[in-house]
């Protein structure tokens, strides 16, 4: 029994020695709690619009309370002449008319009833009603419109001064930066969402012609947000929300906005000139890629190569030259091509940029002066052809000082005309010499309205033709 005893009393003591080995050379060191020092980590501080602020004690109810009334809810009507059914295409010969309704947002920038929507929220109406947070309703009137840029202005009469929104300085914003997109997604009216800007410049689509450099967001944006207010947190407008990314129609995490620089550049032209006034630098070129790189011995990653240099522009007397890699302009960084559009496109001709390039490795700040931009081109969907402006001395071929060129036709019937090479003299019995004068009149037309266009042939004949609008 005693032997018994010992056994235990050794294999206890072996137990014991075991674990305090363990304790001393394998468990890390610790500090006394009584006498470590606690430390809690302070949040990230985000810098939004010259505040500094944490996460958390963000506060949006000051931007919400500042903007929610100045943002609007857009109706507008359109009409179809579609028959709805069987029965109404014999009782009215396929002329019932009906009302098509489709819904956005607005933000009110002046008290006098100034508002800033997207284009494609009013484009073909022939009504528009917007409704205020109070829900005061009021007919609005189409003051202009800017296709390329997705923008329009309306304006409303009322005898009230109105809630609005000051623009900011969306040059100055900052990824990471809170923001608010307030609108009327759905028919939800009066709706506000939050996040971050998650990128700048954003360009959705790079072979697109339009001119694209979106602020990205990642606050809820859906189908009736479009034409509403993207804000920061002291409730300056830093954009017009205006497209979202998504395979399901509905906002899955990316939306994208107009910047507030771009959007009040062509709200003050077309108030003072009717149609915006595009300021360009007179250069063809692109993002930096490997192939440029080697084809102009770039070392940079970042930034625009000049690839073509337009002969008279500004551009070309302010000194840039084919294999210069645009750096900044104005002191902001340019990084890819639609950092230098963007930009650009927040100035106006006349304007003097200090453009910083780079050349041979030697960095050179130059003054350019921007130039107007014309259109050189423009389809005329309504009948099928591509004009474009003329030289003099190919309108001395038809013994003509006015007219545009048809450049090509755009769909299998127009082709078989073979209208290529030929002046359109005249539309709706007025002379035109630009593609830009083309453009203002077809644009000015009321749907349904027909389209005179009168043509000359290199024999001199002249023939004229009616399309339906």
């Amino acid at each position: 029994m005693k032997q018994f005893f010992s056994l235990i009393f050794v294999a206890i003591l072996a137990g014991v020695a075991t674990l305090g080995m363990y304790i001393w050379f394998m468990q890390p060191n610790t500090l006394d709690t009584t006498t470590a020092t606690t430390f809690t980590p302070t949040p990230t501080a985000h810098k939004v619009s010259n505040t500094t602020t944490t996460f958390s004690n963000v506060d949006f109810t000051v931007a919400a309370e500042k903007t929610v009334n100045a943002v609007v809810h857009v109706k507008q009507y359109g009409i179809s002449r579609n028959p709805r059914n069987f029965m109404e295409l014999l009782r009215n010969g396929g002329t019932q008319e009906k009302r098509i309704q489709g819904t956005g947002s607005g933000v009110i920038i002046t008290e006098d009833g100034y508002i800033v929507t997207n284009n494609h929220v009013i484009d073909g109406a022939s009504e528009l009603e917007v409704t205020l947070n109070n829900n005061k309703s009021y007919k609005a009137k189409v003051i202009g419109t800017a296709p390329t840029y997705d923008i329009a202005v309306l304006k409303i009469d009322t005898d009230e001064e109105l809630a609005y929104i000051p623009f900011g300085d969306s040059n100055t914003s900052k990824i990471g930066e809170w923001v608010l997109a307030v609108g009327n997604p759905f028919n939800l009216t009066s709706t506000v969402t939050a996040g971050i800007i998650s990128a700048k410049s954003r360009d959705l689509n790079e072979y697109d012609d339009n001119i694209q450099s979106f602020i990205q967001t990642d606050a809820a944006i859906n189908p009736g947000n479009s034409g509403g207010a993207l804000v920061n947190t002291q409730g300056e407008l830093i954009g017009i929300n205006t497209a979202i990314t998504s395979q399901t129609g509905s906002y899955v995490g990316y939306a994208f906005a107009v910047p507030s620089n771009n959007a009040r550049k062509i709200v003050e032209d077309i108030l003072e000139f009717g149609d915006v006034q595009r300021g360009i630098l007179g250069i063809r070129g692109g993002t930096v890629t490997p192939k440029a790189r080697k084809e102009y011995d770039i070392t940079d990653t970042q930034g625009v190569v000049v690839a073509h240099v337009d002969d008279n522009s500004g551009a070309k007397k302010g000194g840039l030259k084919e294999g210069d890699l645009i750096k900044a302009i104005d002191d902001v960084p340019i990084k890819k091509f639609s950092d230098l559009t963007g930009y650009v496109g927040s100035k106006s001709p006349n304007d003097v940029i200090m453009v910083l390039v780079s050349r041979r490795g030697k960095e050179l700040s130059l003054p350019v002066t921007l130039t107007k931009y014309e259109i050189q081109s423009y389809s005329i969907k309504e009948i099928g052809v591509e004009v474009a402006n003329p030289t003099k001395e190919y309108l001395k071929q038809f013994k003509l000082d006015h007219g545009v060129v048809i450049n090509k036709a755009l769909n299998p019937k127009m082709q078989r005309y073979q209208l290529k090479g030929i002046i359109v003299s005249e539309i709706d019995n007025k002379k035109v010499k630009t593609v830009a004068e083309v453009k203002q009149l077809i644009d000015n037309k009321d749907p349904g309205e027909d389209i005179i266009i009168s043509l000359v042939y290199p024999n001199g004949e002249k023939r004229e033709f009616v399309f339906q609008n």
